[in-house]
């Protein structure tokens, strides 16, 4: 029997256990496939159970398990008993052959990238007892499972190539609108085997990176100066040091920094200077270490890199990218990126999923 499995991608803001769990670093920059059992596939809860877990078993087995940071493509799955027969017993046995028909697939756009039925004959005392005997038969390293992973992971790369400038554009659009966060969440999506459409979001987002921080440190100086002008004493003083603190050293708005610093030195008396020529001190020295870090890892990065060169193997022009500083980069823009994630409503964001 043919199964057309039409995906529709709704959105709906509820708890679940079926959440998967926190976004990490490293969810960023891979294919994710989130395992799915829509409601409308009525099976007993063991059975359910048994088939999530199979389907997520595959897909952590070739690197692609699902997370909370990307819930658009997915793997699911549909079940046909094509036949059924009881044995004699005693016991009396029920036997099944059963279809299960795996599918990886876009959920916003509807689309199947691919699609695996595998016949399976289970036996047990009842008919779930049987349908479990055959799902525990789902062997995740099996070959033909190996191939359905691997046509729905070219499906995706393919997908992310060719939408490429579309995904830059939406990026742009964000970021003009200030929403800064989603922005690099959205380019941080694009899997690192997507080598030219990867390397492309990774310069914007240096570039939306860098917006951002300078907007951060705008809205501080804001801050810090309204703090300092209703308490322009010591004690206001200390209050628009801690908030200047949060600046991000890279941000270009420095010399806006100094010269607000240095006006309220102008204004404080001699006794309330030396605490807050201290707290400045303390300021500068955390940017200067910051920095220093940054040049650290930066070079750290370099000595990787330099060790491991002979080992990689890039292709045109990608050979000439600054390997050092982008892995530098992306951990940066993916704390964002995570960030952007933990703070969104806990959602699934699948809902109606028709079978015929």
């Amino acid at each position: 029997m043919k199964v057309l499995i039409i995906l529709s991608f709704v959105l709906i803001t509820i708890s679940s256990p079926t959440i998967q769990s926190q976004p990490k670093l490293d969810d960023f920059g891979r294919i994710v496939l989130n395992t799915y059992i829509p409601d409308k596939l009525d099976l007993p809860n063991e059975s359910k159970a048994l088939l999530e877990t199979k389907l997520s078993q595959i897909t952590s087995n070739y690197g692609m398990g699902g997370s909370d940071i990307n819930h658009r493509f997915i793997i699911t799955a549909s079940i046909n008993v094509s036949s059924k027969d009881i044995i004699a017993g005693p016991p009396p046995m029920i036997a099944q052959n059963i279809d299960i028909t795996l599918f990886i697939g876009d959920a916003i756009e509807n689309k199947i990238f691919s699609n695996l039925t595998l016949s399976l004959k289970g036996v047990g005392n009842n008919e779930n007892k049987s349908l479990i005997d055959a799902l525990k038969r789902i062997n995740p390293k099996n070959k033909e499972i190996e191939n359905f992973i691997e046509e729905g992971k070219n499906k995706i790369i393919t997908f992310y190539n060719t939408q490429c400038d579309f995904i830059s554009k939406e990026a742009e659009t964000l970021t003009k609108q200030g929403d800064f966060e989603e922005a690099i969440y959205k380019l941080s999506l694009v899997p690192e085997v997507c080598q030219d459409c990867y390397f492309k979001s990774l310069d914007l987002m240096t570039s939306i990176y860098q917006q951002k921080i300078d907007s951060d440190c705008n809205q501080i100086l804001n801050n810090a100066k309204t703090t300092w002008t209703s308490q322009q004493n010591s004690a206001g003083a200390e209050k628009a040091g801690d908030i200047l603190s949060q600046i991000n050293p890279a941000a270009n708005c420095q010399p806006e920094v100094n010269k607000f610093i240095k006006s309220i030195e102008s204004k404080l008396k001699a006794d309330e200077k030396a605490r807050w020529e201290f707290k400045m001190k303390q300021y500068d020295d955390k940017v200067a270490r910051e920095k220093d870090e940054l040049r650290l890892s930066e070079l750290q990065a370099q000595r990787d890199f330099e060790m491991r060169k002979e080992k990689l193997k890039y292709q045109d022009k990608q050979a000439e990218r600054n390997y050092a500083l982008d892995k530098v980069r992306v951990r940066a823009y993916r704390d964002i990126a995570v960030e952007y994630v933990k703070n969104q409503p806990k959602t699934i964001y699948y809902n109606n999923i028709y079978w015929r």
